[in-house]
């Protein structure tokens, strides 16, 4: 077996969540120590790494990110490897990152190549978010890259097909939490209560309405509600209601727009329905928008490799914090074909790992062009 398939199943059976991955940081220190040290500088930062390998010549640095937290869903995949943390799994494929990034790193210091790398092992993607943290750091600055480059698994892809897009690939998000308190009381007296089950319901379709009368149509937004909670038992009226959603825009702009008539809803909304309204946006995630140039270059590298196939991909509503990187340095990131039927974040997703040689050689290839 390929090691690093191996690793990334010591990896896939010990998935954390953000800035949790105790573990998991000291599986992958355990593997970086087992490299030649000479060209390597590792320093810790939260549950996350910093590693930098020192180039031939060094006139520039590339920045290479990879994240590492897991999510809170009990696997489903019935392999023999599968998480030993019950109601934890690498349901979104970063099991497959760091043995790509670690794979990468025993490349480049065993063989180097020109410029510096620093690779970037990033908590917390998932949320409550990692990359804006880490880019503020001290360590950041001093080994500050000139490009980034970050990768992702894609299960609608076959292995050997790489994807993405110049411009913007992923949307800015920002997760979207209401609160609503009014009065509770007996079934049988609803005019002596503020109902906040019906207060609820009609806040999250009131809010829809600034999808389809606000925004531009030519504009794409979305706002989802996935989890609405309520009351305690049948026959009390419920005196809170929790909503847990998610707002997802193609524009830094858009983002703004609909952030500022929620307010504006709420506010009215709590002198209507004679209820008290909270609202937390949780984390938010910057638009990952590929650099132009740089892009275009890496588009022409993957179209004239024998290896691997290259398709455009098309922008989505996805939310990714390595947006924040971009933000800072210019560069891109692409889709990795894994080929299988359920997609990020199910239970049952089980990637193709002959993937994992395919894209540790493709960056390598890369990198040495």
């Amino acid at each position: 077996m390929n090691q690093f398939i191996q690793i990334r199943r010591d990896l896939h059976k010990i998935p954390e969540t953000g800035f949790k991955e105790v573990k998991t940081q000291a599986y992958l220190l355990e593997v970086l120590k087992t490299f030649p040290q000479e060209r390597l500088v590792i320093e810790t930062w939260r549950t996350g790494l910093f590693v930098f390998v020192k180039g031939s010549s060094g006139k520039r640095t590339i920045g290479y990110r990879c994240d590492i937290d897991g999510l809170p869903i009990q696997e489903e995949t019935g392999v023999d490897f599968a998480s030993t943390h019950p109601g934890y799994m690498h349901a979104c494929g970063h099991d497959f990152h760091m043995a790509i990034a670690l794979g990468l790193v025993e490349k480049v210091v065993r063989q180097p190549v020109r410029d510096h790398i620093l690779f970037l092992f990033q908590p917390a993607e998932e949320r409550p978010g990692g990359a804006k943290e880490m880019i503020r750091t001290e360590t950041f600055a001093r080994w500050k890259p000139d490009i980034m480059l970050g990768l992702h698994i894609a299960p609608e892809y076959p292995v050997g097909t790489i994807a993405t897009k110049r411009g913007l690939l992923f949307a800015n998000t920002s997760e979207l939490f209401i609160d609503l308190k009014g009065l509770g009381g007996h079934a049988a007296f609803p005019h002596k209560t503020n109902d906040m089950v019906i207060a609820a319901a009609a806040l999250v379709s009131q809010l829809q309405t600034i999808v389809s009368r606000n925004i531009n149509p030519l504009d794409a937004v979305v706002i989802t509600f996935g989890k609405m909670s309520a009351g305690t038992v049948n026959n009390i009226i419920a005196e809170t209601a929790r909503l847990e959603g998610t707002i997802r825009t193609l524009s830094a702009e858009s983002m703004q727009l609909v952030k500022s008539r929620v307010e504006a809803m709420i506010t009215g909304f709590q002198t209507s329905y004679q209820c008290e309204v909270s609202l937390d946006y949780g984390s938010a995630y910057y638009q990952v928008n590929n650099d132009e140039i740089l892009t275009n270059e890496f588009i022409e590298f993957v179209s004239g490799d024998a290896e691997v196939q290259f398709t455009r991909a098309s922008k989505a509503m996805t939310g990714e914090d390595f947006g924040y990187m971009l933000k800072e340095v210019p560069g891109f990131m692409f889709w990795l074909g894994v080929g299988t039927e359920h997609g990020l974040h199910h239970a049952q997703m089980n990637p193709d790992e002959a993937a994992i040689e395919v894209a540790i050689n493709l960056v390598d290839r890369y990198l040495r062009r």
